[in-house]
């Protein structure tokens, strides 16, 4: 892993982005779909006629690990985690937004351990 590329790093920018729900949860989802192709589903409100369509959610896949974040009202963020073996989910936990992100910054550095591609898509996200 490259020096200074760590979970704390990660950690505090995401949470840097996180002061204002609506922003954090568009920044958060144009960030991971930059950086995890295939990886990250992203939910947006409206339809055809609408101008702006903001994320409602997001879902993110890193190996067995999944994180979901959506905001069911203005002002309002939930997230869970989950488990999944052989694609069934064996156990979601909500969690407090905080603790998602250490969860979500663990699980991304994690993956970049594990290859190049990971760790260069890491990388793109902390620009």
């Amino acid at each position: 892993m490259p020096e200074g590329l760590t979970f704390d790093l990660l950690a505090g920018a995401l949470r840097a982005d996180a002061q204002d729900n609506a922003t954090f949860l568009e920044v958060l989802a144009a960030k991971l779909e930059d950086a995890l192709p295939g990886r990250v589903q992203v939910h947006r409100a409206g339809g055809l006629l609408r101008k702006i369509h903001p994320v409602t959610a997001m879902d993110v896949e890193l190996g067995e690990e999944r994180f979901h974040i959506s905001a069911p009202a203005p002002g309002q963020l939930e997230t869970r985690h989950s488990r999944a073996v052989r694609g069934i989910v064996l156990k979601s936990d909500a969690m407090g937004l905080s603790d998602w992100i250490n969860t979500l910054s663990q699980a991304l550095v994690a993956e970049a351990a594990r290859g190049d591609a990971d760790r260069a898509a890491l990388e793109r996200l902390l620009r």
